[in-house]
């Protein structure tokens, strides 16, 4: 499903395109209609699936519609300041296009954060992203408003049970309004989820993704890496293998492009297949590779899925696919019916963490090759994260807060002209408050818990529509965990 289908916000689509996204994952699939309907949901899925964006896309473009100002709109709980980083940067490059404004609020960080997350808890924000322990600091202290939240997403749930974040969790609804949405992601369902679950969602849809595992008669093979030997080192793989039927992915189609421009100039058989080929076109490229007269293909992740080319001989990841079901996807094009396959995958130092991850969705270590002595001296293999690593880009510390609340600044330049590295309140990376690439903030525990009752409201779910939030009135039939 191509993520045009939703009916998201024409700034969403671009920014969607600018990061390499073309077809949606299962668990977006299912996720992103529901939460556009307004409705809460508990959903069983692991890191690497794609939930980040499931849950962030469908939020961001409701937000286009309809937000409160001088609010915190969206809050999102993780366990880990690692998780806050890697959400923040991929909110960071899906709202790119649009004033979105965010801030992360993580624990360990200086007095000149806790400022600026201030700042931004009391003015309000779009987007919040914290750890369960700083944002009970900050509520403590009686100025974060949270009056006119319409979303609560907690990610990686069972995880922060775990931890021991239940108490804190509560404490945190507790201060939030009874009218709003939420949704549930966990790895996976416990008794405990269930029982959380009971107490904070009304009438949820449940969704449940189990990651897709690839034919144990693949061979998984892998390159560590820098950026600039994959080409080199793609073209020594070519020269001596008897593959007859080769498959190249590259997650962007300017570099299927570019990609497909060097090996022709290295004398290589080959085409490209994308989504700026019209349907003819791709049609005859995918004719020229089944019949054999084309040997190698490079394509995006258009072709990873719903495409049935028997006897490919070998697929290569050019680059490391953003999740593990594209993974699963890609090297799932050999292999296929009785045949045996191979896929190899390079790794760059920067996308070391995000193929971690897809090993442990996977279960398994995929073997690293020895790179040929001409290459040079390589990177070690030593992932930074196993656990929440898929995803997001390199760096962190990034608030994007004056997207919309600083001083008067041209939103998408700032002072001077449109540079993205202005002085204004609302540039892409001004100085101050949440800026574009500023201070990425902090927390850890959290405050005094009541279901999902605002303000002291005991019964009844308000029906009003009007803080932004979907739904029919009914009963809100979560007790208040304070009256236990």
């Amino acid at each position: 499903m191509n993520f045009t289908e939703f009916g998201l916000d024409d700034s969403l689509i671009e920014s969607i395109a600018a990061t390499g996204y073309e077809v949606a994952t299962p668990v977006q699939e299912q996720v992103i209609p529901i939460i556009l309907n307004g409705q809460d949901i508990i959903a069983s899925a692991q890191t690497g699936t794609g939930k980040t964006a499931a849950f962030l896309l469908p939020i961001i473009h409701r937000l286009l519609q309809k937000r409160n100002e001088g609010h915190v709109n969206a809050l999102v709980i993780v366990p880990t300041r690692e998780l806050a980083i890697q959400i923040s940067q991929n909110l960071e490059g899906l709202s790119y296009f649009t004033d979105i404004s965010s801030i992360a609020v993580y624990g360990g960080n200086d007095g000149m954060n806790f400022a600026t997350e201030k700042n931004a808890l009391s003015n309000g924000v779009d987007f919040v992203i914290c750890t369960p322990g700083r944002l009970i600091a900050h509520l403590n202290m009686g100025y974060v408003k949270f009056q006119g939240l319409q979303y609560l997403i907690l990610d990686e749930a069972d995880r922060m049970l775990d931890m021991g974040f239940h108490d804190d969790i509560m404490r945190i609804i507790s201060n939030l309004p009874a009218q709003r949405q939420t949704l549930l992601f966990s790895a996976t369902m416990p008794e405990k989820i269930r029982q959380l679950s009971r107490k904070i969602l009304i009438n949820p849809a449940e969704v449940n993704i189990a990651i897709s595992k690839p034919p144990e008669k693949i061979v998984q093979e892998a390159f560590v890496v820098y950026e600039p030997q994959k080409f080199p080192l793609l073209q020594d793989l070519l020269k001596n293998t008897s593959c007859k039927m080769i498959l190249i992915f590259c997650s962007r189609k300017q570099n299927v492009k570019q990609l497909t421009r060097d090996l022709r100039r290295a004398k290589f058989k080959i085409n490209e297949i994308h989504s700026d080929l019209e349907q003819a076109e791709r049609e005859d490229v995918l004719l020229q590779f089944r019949s054999g007269r084309l040997p190698i293909l490079v394509a995006t992740d258009i072709l990873s899925r719903g495409i049935d080319i028997d006897n490919i001989d070998l697929v290569i990841n050019y680059d490391v696919p953003h999740d593990g079901e594209d993974y699963v996807h890609r090297i799932g094009r050999t292999a296929r019916a009785e045949s045996d396959g191979v896929a190899i995958t390079f790794i760059s130092e920067k996308e070391q963490g995000r193929f971690a991850v897809i090993e442990q969705l996977l279960g398994k270590e995929v073997k690293k090759e020895q790179v040929p002595e001409f290459l040079g001296p390589v990177p070690e293999y030593r992932p930074r994260s196993k656990r929440s690593g898929g995803g997001g880009g390199g760096g962190n510390n990034r608030n994007n807060f004056n997207r919309r609340n600083g001083p008067q600044g041209n939103q998408r330049g700032g002072n001077g002209g449109g540079n993205r590295n202005g002085q204004g309140g609302g540039n892409r990376q001004g100085n101050g408050g949440g800026q574009r690439n500023g201070n990425n903030q902090g927390g850890h525990r959290s405050q005094d818990g009541q279901r999902r009752q605002g303000g002291g409201q005991q019964g009844q779910r308000s029906g009003q529509q009007g803080s932004g939030n979907p739904g029919q009135p009914g009963q809100d039939n979560r007790s208040n965990p304070q009256a236990q």
